[in-house]
């Protein structure tokens, strides 16, 4: 967040990425080098609005705000017109990058999923879900209301890890019916042992929805499965 209670927790975090970058201003006391957080952190959350934003009238609107100058009440109104039709422009910009991306991120998983689907091994459903047997247990299979215990890994096809219960140390549990339908579909074909690999499509994943910091629109996701247990 831009504004965080109190200056610690406003410029610890943006301090020790400037330390690490070794290009820190020169502060001589505490009070300048927490300025410089504050300054910091509001340039990191502009920044992806930067060319948008012209720094020296954002110092000058700074610099009457704590001089405590009064503005014309003709000049409020122009502000607040001037920042609506900036604001427009940010939002359709951010809209049409969106949409690229979700166009781009689409494009490639089906590129990915048609050659995927040629090789050995790989099957594919009717629902578009693909997957392969690395190992095949023997035990029951889950139902769509189980309880199961599992380890896995989850990237993207790129092979950019979003999620892992290995790294986490131990495995997770969770209803097969509250995972995303792709998931859902493979787990309830997989026996208790098996360890397989789904290769999941976005109509089937998360869609045009973006999950987390990795995940975007329309990406195609790839999961290494253990089923280890139904609870």
């Amino acid at each position: 967040m831009l504004y965080r209670s109190g200056w610690l927790a406003a410029t610890t975090s943006v301090l020790t990425v400037a330390c690490q970058s070794g290009e820190t201003a020169s502060s001589d006391s505490d009070v300048e080098r927490a300025s410089y957080g504050l300054g910091f952190e509001i340039g990191t959350n502009f920044q992806p609005t930067r060319q948008y934003l012209d720094l020296d009238a954002l110092m000058r609107g700074i610099e009457d705000a704590l001089e405590e100058r009064e503005l014309e009440p003709s000049f409020v109104d122009s502000i607040v017109a001037a920042r609506r039709r900036v604001g427009e422009q940010v939002q359709m910009a951010q809209l049409q990058a969106q949409q690229e991306l979700m166009e781009k991120n689409l494009a490639e998983g089906e590129a990915f999923l048609a050659e995927n689907a040629t090789r050995e091994g790989v099957i594919v459903t009717e629902s578009g879900l693909q997957y392969e047997v690395l190992t095949q247990g023997d035990g029951p299979r889950p139902t769509p209301d189980a309880q199961v215990k599992v380890h896995y890994r989850g990237t993207l096809i790129d092979g950019q890890e979003f999620d892992s219960s290995y790294d986490r140390g131990e495995p997770s549990q969770f209803a097969v019916n509250r995972v995303v339908a792709g998931f859902s579909e493979g787990l309830q074909l997989m026996p208790v042992g098996s360890h397989y690999r789904f290769y999941i499509p976005p109509a089937i994943g998360y869609g045009q929805q973006a999950a987390g910091s990795v995940i975007g629109p329309n990406s195609t996701l790839v999961f290494e499965v253990e089923l280890q247990e139904i609870l």
